[in-house]
C-alpha cells in the first residue's frame, strides 16, 4: 500500500467515535501519523488502543485551554501539526420550540464556538509556518434546511459562513481551509433516523475518504454523496414552490420530526443533551 500521508501529523477532535475514528483509521492506513482527542475518556482509550496511536488526549472543545492543551500536547510528541480536523458535534434533534436553553446553548458551544476555538488555535501555529490545512465538519444542513434541526442548521450554517470568511483571510499563506458537508451518516449521531426517501446513509469511512481526498488536494467544499450535494445546490435554480414539493417527497419535512424512532434514539439523546 502506498503511504502518501508519511511524515503529516493530523489531530482530530471527537476522534474516538464516528466520523472521526473512521478518518483516523483511514490516515494512519495511509500512513499519517494521527493524533485523536475527545472528552469520553473510556471510548477515548479504548479508540486510542484500536488505533494504535499512542497520542490522544482528553479534550473539550468548548474550552479553549483544553483544546490549546491538545494542541500543545500533539506537537510536544509528535511536532508541528500539518492537519487539524474539527470533528467533534452534537445533534439533538426535535422541535425548536420544545428545545431547553441549555441545549441550544450546548449545540451552538459545540458545533460552532468548538469549530472557531480549533481553528483560530491551530492558525495561531500553522500561519508562521506559512503551512498547514483546517477541515472544518460542517453538514448538508448547513445548506438545506431540516425542521427538527433548527439549532443544528443554524450552527452548520455558521460553520460553512466561518471557514468561507476564514479562507479569505489566509489566502496566499499556504494555509488551507475546507469543510466537508456529510449526508446523513451511519452514526451514533443519525440512531433512530431514517433519512430521505431513495437517499442512503452513507457510512463514515466514506467521509473519511473524503478527508483524504481534501488532503490530497484542498478545496472549500465537499458534499457527500454527490447526490444529496445535487439535491441542495437545486435551491439555486428550481423555484421555491416546486422545491417545497420535492422536499416533501422525499421527507425531508419529517425525517427528524413524525418519522424518528424515539427510543431507538434516546441513549444518543441523553449522551448529546448532558
Amino acid at each position: 500500500m502506498t503511504r502518501p500521508f508519511a511524515g503529516q501529523v493530523v489531530a482530530i477532535t471527537g476522534g474516538a467515535r464516528g466520523i472521526g475514528h473512521a478518518t483516523a483509521k483511514r490516515l494512519i492506513e495511509l500512513g499519517a501519523t494521527v493524533a485523536i482527542g475527545d472528552i469520553d475518556e473510556a471510548v477515548l482509550e479504548a479508540a486510542a488502543s484500536e488505533l494504535a496511536t499512542g497520542t490522544h488526549a482528553l479534550v473539550d472543545v468548548t474550552d479553549p485551554a483544553s483544546v490549546a492543551a491538545f494542541l500543545d500536547h500533539v506537537e510536544g510528541e509528535l511536532g508541528p501539526i500539518d492537519v487539524l480536523v474539527n470533528n467533534a458535534g452534537i445533534m439533538p434533534v426535535g422541535p425548536i420550540v420544545d428545545e431547553d436553553d441549555t441545549v441550544t446553548r450546548r449545540i451552538l458551544d459545540i458545533d460552532v464556538f468548538g469549530v472557531i476555538i480549533g481553528t483560530k488555535l491551530a492558525l495561531r501555529r500553522m500561519l508562521p509556518r506559512g503551512r498547514g490545512h483546517v477541515i472544518n465538519l460542517a453538514s448538508l444542513a448547513g445548506e438545506l434546511p431540516f425542521p427538527g434541526l433548527s439549532t443544528y442548521c443554524g450552527a452548520k450554517h455558521a460553520v460553512l459562513g466561518f471557514s468561507d470568511a476564514v479562507r479569505k483571510e489566509v489566502r496566499g499563506t499556504g494555509v488551507d481551509i475546507s469543510c466537508v458537508l456529510p449526508t446523513l451518516t451511519n452514526t451514533a449521531l443519525a440512531s433512530g433516523t431514517r433519512g430521505m426517501k431513495g437517499f442512503r446513509q452513507v457510512q463514515p469511512e466514506e467521509i473519511a475518504e473524503a478527508i483524504v481526498g481534501l488532503m490530497k488536494k484542498p478545496r472549500p467544499r465537499v458534499r457527500v454523496t454527490k447526490v444529496s450535494g445535487w439535491l441542495v445546490q437545486s435551491q439555486g435554480f428550481v423555484p421555491g414552490r416546486l422545491f417545497e414539493f420535492v422536499s416533501r417527497f422525499f421527507g425531508v419535512e419529517t425525517q427528524f420530526l413524525g418519522d424518528l424512532d424515539v427510543k431507538a434514539r434516546a441513549a444518543y439523546e441523553e449522551r448529546a443533551r448532558n
